[in-house]
């Protein structure tokens, strides 16, 4: 028998308690041995949550308790679940978590804690979908040439609608958080942050990149427009906020944005509030993963897998590398990304505009593609839309400081990029 704790009896942990015991048969076949969930952590006891283990307060009830071998996190927040991990693992228990931002900024210090005790973390990356264990353990025959992946539920809703429906992005938001899907403050979702911490899970076991949130290129899907959708129908492209890891010649891209993709693309037709995540391996080519990335039982899914595997003995490099036998491979600066790029922009509706544009462009080496102009509200002006060839970030981005002091550009210069 092996007896599990549980650090947060919320949504999920109540998930993982009650199908321990309901699903308790399969689960002991499968595992070849009986699981028990003993105890969990609460902050308020007064509050049912529905479960009949043992509840606590005190965290180093189950972090402590000598008879529990596992303990499986799921509190959120970084630091404090920090301390209590590394304390379970320096008594010698087994860890399972699904806290993305714990690993976002700890991973690499963790693994080096757990030594060779057992920590899992399938369920901190796109809910239900078995990526972590796909990239740890079934395409460890390959390199990673690509990782592209939609792993936020919230923005792909809100995307969805607004390509599908036509919604206003202020719409649609409020419609999000009265459905429980976006929180009174959205940024962590609509911001890319939620997406950027699963991205950097991932591409520590595909890459061994040790890098956090503040060093990698991380945008929302804030600046929006219906005019940014009609354009990306105009030329058969889908956006989508998507976590993008990608090995370049000299290192790892690591970036999350909207990005314009084409419409015909596997992942461009993953709509709603699913999770997605295409890997491209040299060996195998594409594998493309497909699920619920949140919601009680589909994340408690990924957590009890942890848990069985545990159980059955199966153990490995937690971060996919034995130390000191890394890929190899740094993370590439932002300035260095090379993609193709959409740019909005407002103009005088006059000759001699797009001429201008375009000789500014031409001295950063940038060329345009596709060029589409839209009426504006203002008679003397138009929305100019255009598309470039592939090119470095830091020329995208020193063109657009030009080109916002030439005097026939009126106010912001929006920019996405677009992956072919």
């Amino acid at each position: 028998m092996v007896k599990i704790g549980i650090l947060g009896v919320g949504t999920v942990g109540a998930s993982v308690a009650n199908i321990l015991e309901t699903n308790a048969d399969i689960l002991e076949a499968r595992a070849g041995k009986k699981i028990i969930a003993k105890s969990g952590v609460v902050k308020n006891l007064s509050k049912d949550r529905g479960v009949s283990i043992a509840l606590s307060d005190d965290p180093m009830d189950v972090v402590n308790d000598p008879e529990i071998e596992i303990v499986v996190e799921l509190m959120g927040g970084v630091e404090e679940p920090y301390a209590l991990v590394k304390k379970a693992l320096e008594n010698g228990k087994a860890v399972v978590t699904a806290n993305k931002a714990l690993l976002a900024y700890h991973r690499y210090e963790l693994q080096e804690i757990a030594g060779d005790i057992p920590l899992m973390y399938e369920a901190s990356t796109a809910g239900g979908i078995p990526i972590i264990g796909a990239l740890r353990n079934g395409l460890t025959a390959n390199h990673i040439e690509s990782i592209q992946g939609i792993m936020n539920g919230t923005t792909n809703y809100m995307l969805t609608k607004m390509i599908n429906e036509g919604a206003l992005y202020d719409d649609i938001l409020k419609e999000s958080q009265e459905l429980g899907y976006a929180e009174a403050d959205p940024t962590f979702d609509v911001g890319g942050f939620d997406a950027s911490h699963k991205l950097l899970i991932l591409a520590s076991i595909a890459y061994g990149i040790d890098a956090k949130p503040e060093d990698i290129l991380i945008e929302g899907i804030q600046n929006i427009t219906q005019t940014d959708v009609n354009f990306a129908k105009e030329f058969g492209y889908e956006i989508k906020l998507l976590g993008i890891a990608k090995k370049a010649e000299n290192g790892v891209e690591l970036r999350v944005h909207p990005t314009m993709i084409p419409a015909s693309s596997m992942i461009a037709k993953v709509d709603g509030v699913m999770n997605a995540v295409s890997v491209v391996g040299d060996r195998v080519g594409e594998t493309m993963y497909y699920g619920a990335g949140a919601g009680g039982d589909a994340t408690a899914s990924a957590v009890i897998a942890d848990i069985v595997d545990i159980v059955r003995g199966n153990t490995g490099p937690m971060l996919g590398y034995k130390k000191g036998l890394e890929s190899g491979l740094t993370l590439l600066p932002q300035e260095e990304i090379s993609t193709h790029y959409y740019l909005r922009m407002e103009v005088d509706d006059k000759s001699g505009v797009l001429a201008a544009i375009t000789r500014e462009l031409e001295k950063f080496d940038i060329s345009i593609e596709s060029m589409l102009q839209q009426p504006h509200n203002s008679d003397d002006k138009v929305k100019l839309l255009f598309t470039t060839h592939e090119c470095q970030e830091a020329r995208i981005r020193e063109a657009i400081e030009v080109l916002k002091g030439l005097d026939c550009i009126y106010g912001e210069i929006v920019m996405m990029r677009i992956e072919k």
